[in-house]
């Protein structure tokens, strides 16, 4: 289905902080170069047909106050957009609220860069899972956007799930609960918090607990 090691190294992973009224947030950033143009890969990550084609079946109203659901997933609201570079949304999950910045941006001659910035309050969820609570989610989903933009085709999602199901996808995933462990401690993370949050993290979404 994919390199894993390719993608894995393909993608650029950061945790970082940011200061809101109502307190400290942490900033997880994920981060891909494409081979195409900004103004397709602009159009795949916000035309409600080809979003389903590549990450989530999604409804609703995608411009600034409308709302969107993700089937399974979070909802929320658009908060701003300036086509084609940069999109912002609440998002909205478990009853908690956090935030997401999408932009798009030329990254060289026939290649533009997707990057999206997961803005959240710590809480229970950071403390026990770090930053791949919602950056393992992320790398899955780039899985999906990297083979839509190569092949032009729409991921089957029992395909998906059979991939991360095999040995390959789980090799995936404990490469990703690793990349994002790293990124955490580059940050300045403590060691030993950081480990145990990783591999909680990727048992979670291994199924081992």
């Amino acid at each position: 289905m994919i390199d894993v090691d390719k993608q894995i190294n393909a993608v650029r992973r950061t945790v970082g902080g940011r200061t809101l009224e109502a307190g400290e947030a942490r900033v997880v950033t994920i981060s891909q170069s494409y081979a195409t143009d900004a103004a397709d890969l602009w159009d795949a990550c916000t035309d409600i047909d080809r979003i389903r084609r590549w990450f989530l079946p999604i409804t609703g109203d995608l411009r600034v106050g409308g709302h969107y659901a993700l089937e399974g997933n979070a909802h929320g609201t658009i908060l701003t957009c300036d086509p084609p570079r940069v999109f912002t949304a609440t998002w909205e999950y478990g009853g908690d609220v956090s935030w997401i910045e999408v932009r798009i941006a030329a990254d060289g001659p026939d290649r533009s860069r997707f990057e999206l910035a997961h803005i959240s309050y710590v809480d229970d969820r950071w403390e026990q899972f770090g930053p791949g609570a919602v950056g393992m989610g992320y790398d899955g989903a780039l899985v999906g956007l990297a083979i839509h933009l190569s092949t032009g085709e729409a991921v089957d999602p029992s395909t998906g799930q059979e991939w991360m199901a095999s040995n390959d996808g789980r090799r995936f995933m404990t490469r990703s609960g690793e990349a994002w462990y790293h990124a955490n401690v580059a940050a300045g993370a403590d060691l030993a918090w950081a480990k145990a949050a990783a591999d909680r993290c990727v048992a979670a979404y291994l199924g081992e607990n």
